[in-house]
């Protein structure tokens, strides 16, 4: 087992269809106003932005995220991740009554030597620790939602 390797899914059940849901996740420069572990996202050009992530554990994830997938029509966003973790992110919106289902697969490696060192004995509290940063996006994104 690769212990440096990560797969994670989250599923958001969200108030809003998604014609209003993918356009917010879309723009990812406007996460660090409504999901708080995502400090600063700066872009690069319109395909590619440096994201800063820093959830419950006292450590910052930098990543250079590239869109790599966007269908609206199908509800699904994809990027590749290069930096602290490289691998990629997806999100896949589905109808689900008046709102939307949005599922979130993530499959990465961490690069950093601190994170491979630790990848045995921490990888209970960096599952925790994403487990704590979907959900705190989870109840930002659906606040945002229902301000609209």
């Amino acid at each position: 087992m690769d212990w440096t390797h990560y797969r994670f899914r989250a599923v958001w059940e969200l108030p809003a269809p998604p014609a209003r849901v993918y356009p917010a996740l879309e723009r990812a420069e406007d996460y660090p106003a409504w999901w708080p572990q995502v400090r600063e996202v700066t872009p690069v050009d319109a395909d590619t932005g440096v994201i800063r992530i820093r959830s419950v554990l006292p450590y910052d994830i930098t990543v250079t995220a590239r869109a790599a997938r966007r269908d609206p029509a199908a509800g699904v966003l994809e990027i590749g991740m290069s930096g602290d973790l490289v691998g990629w992110a997806r999100w896949t919106l589905t109808a689900a009554g008046p709102g939307t289902r949005a599922r979130y697969d993530q499959d990465v490696h961490v690069t950093t030597p601190l994170l491979r060192r630790l990848a045995v004995p921490g990888r209970p509290f960096f599952r925790a620790n994403h487990a704590l940063m979907m959900r705190a996006g989870r109840r930002g994104l659906r606040a945002r939602l229902e301000a609209v």
